[in-house]
C-alpha cells in the first residue's frame, strides 16, 4: 500500500518543519507550499489524499482558499483539515462552514494533530 499523500499549506517555516517532521514520522508523503496560489498550482500537478490548511495565509486566507477548493470538481472531494492559531469562539464553526472536515489549533499538540490527520484520512477512505 502506498503512503498517503498530504499537501501542507503553511506560511510559517517553523510550523512547516514541525508538521512535516510529525507527518513523515508516520510514513506520510508530504509536500508543502506557503500560500493559496502556490497550493492551486501544485494541485494541478498532483492530488493529495488530505490538505492541511493554515487559516492565516498571506494574500488569500485559508477559509477563502478552502471554499474555492470545495467549489472545484477536481478538488472538492479532498478533505481539508484546518490548522490554525485562531481559537476564538466561533472560529471552528467558520472553518466547518468553509468546507473543512476537521480543525486543529496551534501550537500543535503532536498527539491530537496526528489523530486528526489519521481520522480525516480514514473518513475519506470510508467515502471512497
Amino acid at each position: 500500500m502506498s503512503a498517503k499523500r498530504i499537501l501542507l499549506i503553511e506560511d510559517n517555516a517553523v510550523n512547516r518543519r514541525l508538521a512535516q517532521f510529525l507527518l513523515k514520522s508516520q510514513g506520510y508523503e508530504v509536500w508543502e507550499v506557503g500560500s493559496a496560489p502556490e497550493a492551486f498550482a501544485s494541485l494541478k500537478e498532483r492530488q493529495p489524499d488530505l490538505i492541511l490548511m493554515d487559516i492565516q495565509l498571506p494574500g488569500m486566507d485559508g477559509l477563502t482558499a478552502t471554499r474555492q477548493l470545495k467549489g472545484d470538481p477536481t478538488t472538492r472531494d479532498i478533505p481539508v483539515l484546518a490548522v490554525t492559531s485562531y481559537a476564538m469562539k466561533g472560529d471552528e464553526a467558520k472553518a466547518f462552514e468553509a468546507g473543512c472536515s476537521g480543525y486543529v489549533t496551534k501550537p500543535i499538540d503532536k498527539t491530537l494533530f496526528l489523530e486528526a490527520v489519521a481520522k480525516a484520512l480514514k473518513d475519506r477512505e470510508r467515502k471512497d
